[in-house]
């Protein structure tokens, strides 16, 4: 192997096989712990990744060693040349796999499924309409769950990801678990993290411990099964026997998986995070408008990656607003 074919790798030996672009900045939902209340600034439409450009982009990452390639957004599917980006690159030699919020997914099934899309990761943070409605602000619970019970039945393999979130959705947790008993779902609670606008504070925090805690309350801790993590898993993986889904949770709070991260990400406006915690990013694009080669900044970006979530290696670091505000809010990093 060249130095040149080890732009992907670290300084902690970690190879980055995994790269999760975000299409757009836009969403038709607005979450609370991804948005703040009075909006985002959205970057100028000049300054947008053409589809073009997102595909020369991936084929570089690609002739580099990326195997997966994830697309996000913002909410990626509000992107009017949405299926145009999915085919182009459908045809690299990648396994491609979406994060929507499913408001509109009934609309790309066919595009999914011509594109050999097969994972689906769908956002939705409470079964109670209600409360959906709050964090959200917008009136659309009842699409939404339509929409994955229809993915389910369409034949793909659906993860459901649920930020966890003390006095509000924390007594939801085994309601969500119990919708894996008659379906081939994987729930996936997810720790509420830090970002710039979502007012985050640990006390908000529902932690690994405390939603085993919830599950043991109602499951016998022998019908509750540890199922055996994939390399590079963000999540640590659990069924109830008998159950035809599973469940599991993904704290990179509390329990980090920073050591086996094979992650980069790519921004809507053609930047590149090594860290979803990390602050600093790189300008990919202006670079290959310029027509220069993107391959050395790629390396040096991936080179400056922290050992754990973009330098924030103690909770009293991460607890400190002058570290986490610095970073974007969710919906223009990416989910």
């Amino acid at each position: 192997m060249t130095e040149v074919d080890k732009i992907l790798t670290d300084t902690f030996n970690r190879t980055h096989t995994y790269l999760r672009i975000s299409l757009t900045e836009r969403c038709n939902l607005r979450c609370t712990y991804c948005m703040p209340a009075e909006g985002v600034t959205l970057s100028p439409k000049s300054h947008i990744m053409s589809f073009e450009e997102i595909y020369s982009i991936a084929k570089v990452f690609v002739k580099h060693g990326v195997t997966k390639i994830r697309i996000t957004g913002g909410e990626p599917l509000v992107r009017k040349d949405a299926d145009i980006i999915l085919k182009k690159l459908a045809s690299l030699p990648v396994e491609l796999a979406i994060t929507t919020n499913a408001v509109n997914i009934e609309r790309h099934i066919n595009i999914l499924k011509e594109c050999g899309i097969q994972k689906v990761n769908v956002s939705l943070d409470s079964l109670n309409k209600e409360k959906f409605n709050s964090i959200t602000r917008r009136n659309f619970f009842e699409k939404v769950y339509g929409n994955i019970l229809r993915l389910i039945e369409e034949g793909f393999e659906v993860k459901m990801n649920t930020v966890l979130m003390k006095n509000f959705n924390e007594d939801e947790i085994v309601d969500f678990i119990k919708l894996s008993k008659d379906h081939p779902l994987s729930v996936r609670f997810i720790e509420f993290m830090p970002f710039d606008g979502n007012k985050w504070d640990i006390s908000k925090m529902v932690s690994y411990q405390e939603i085993m805690n919830h599950v043991y309350q109602v499951f016998e801790k022998n019908d509750v099964i540890r199922l055996k993590d994939a390399p590079n898993d963000t999540s640590k993986n659990y069924k109830i026997k008998d159950y035809k889904g599973s469940f599991a949770i993904i704290s990179s709070v509390t329990n980090p998986f920073c050591d086996s991260c094979n992650r980069l990400r790519l921004t809507a406006n053609g930047k590149m995070k090594n860290c979803l915690f990390s602050a600093s990013e790189t300008d990919l694009l202006t670079p290959l408008r310029q027509g220069k080669c993107i391959e050395s900044v790629i390396k040096k970006h991936v080179l400056a990656k922290f050992k754990m979530r973009g330098g924030m290696d103690t909770l009293e670091k991460l607890k400190n607003p002058d570290l986490h505000t610095k970073n974007r809010n969710m919906t223009t990093i990416g989910g």
